[in-house]
């Protein structure tokens, strides 16, 4: 997924467009023709010329330097996530037709972190890759997401999952807050990724085939997925409120560990509880599962 000047472009305007001149101190002078601030209103408070502005918001930013992307995401009042993607998309601008391609990956998974995923005795915790997709999973884990794996095979996807199959409305109750996470996420995660393919390859898929994808794709919002609440409606125990947390993992580029938890004494800890056991019942039962 090659960053284009439009990439930039369309993020740099959605952006503009979210900041009210009240925001920054400045007058509500005119009728405007367009939401947010002009172009000029950014370049002020950029300290940069309108020019110079024009030329970054309209896809270029070949020899942009640190300092005026940091001097425009303070003007359009970014978040960490924000301003992250916007050195992202930089970056990769500036790489231009030189090599960069990514590190290898290894083959498979080593043993020692498939290890460390099943150690994990008091959560449910998902290793998962760049594109969202389950790779390993704890038993408790397992059985946590056993509707993506009844509904897609043994390496499902979080995304197909929520835009393709009508379960995932009834699995995750706030549907559309967890739609606008992974699309976010997942924008976030192309523009650190810029030029893996199967990360274009999903994109393209699921803007072909979900309009709800297209919609949020099309916002350009960008999300890093680091903590957070969740809700599943578990069809074997109900209705869960867990916490998560995302490890990094330096040594498995592209890889990260999800470990989901109940706070201690509460409803959802007594339903993970049972989740265990049902997924044990449902283990001796069908041992190829």
């Amino acid at each position: 997924m090659t960053v284009s000047k439009d990439d930039v472009r369309e993020f740099l305007v959605s952006r503009r467009a979210k900041v009210t001149p009240a925001m920054v101190g400045l007058p509500e002078a005119g009728a405007r023709r367009v939401p947010g601030l002009r172009r000029g209103e950014v370049a002020v408070l950029a300290g940069v010329s309108v020019e110079y502005y024009t030329k970054v918001e309209r896809g270029d930013l070949r020899g942009v330097s640190d300092e005026v992307l940091e001097a425009i995401a303070s003007a359009l009042r970014m978040d960490e996530a924000e301003r992250a993607h916007l050195f992202d998309l930089s970056h990769a601008a500036n790489a231009g037709m030189r090599a960069r391609t990514p590190r290898a990956p290894r083959d498979g998974i080593r043993a020692s972190l498939l290890h460390l995923v099943a150690s994990v005795s008091e959560g449910a915790a998902v290793l998962g890759n760049t594109r969202n997709d389950i790779v390993a999973t704890n038993p408790l884990a397992r059985a946590l997401y056993d509707p993506l794996f009844r509904s897609q095979g043994e390496t499902p996807g979080y995304p197909r999952f929520i835009f393709f199959d009508p379960a995932a409305r009834e699995f995750y109750p706030d549907w559309a807050l967890i739609a606008d996470g992974s699309v976010a996420s997942l924008r976030s995660v192309a523009g650190r990724n810029p030029f893996d393919k199967s990360l274009t390859d999903l994109v393209g898929e699921l803007s072909t085939r979900s309009e709800e994808f297209r919609t949020r794709w099309a916002r350009h919002d960008v999300r890093l997925h680091i903590e957070g609440l969740k809700r599943i409606n578990h069809p074997a125990v109900g209705l869960l409120e867990l916490e998560y947390n995302v490890l990094d993992l330096p040594a498995d580029e592209g890889l990260k560990l999800t470990v989901y938890t109940a706070p201690p004494g509460s409803e959802s800890e007594e339903k993970l509880t049972l989740l265990a056991t049902w997924w044990a019942s449902e283990r001796a039962t069908s041992p190829a599962r």
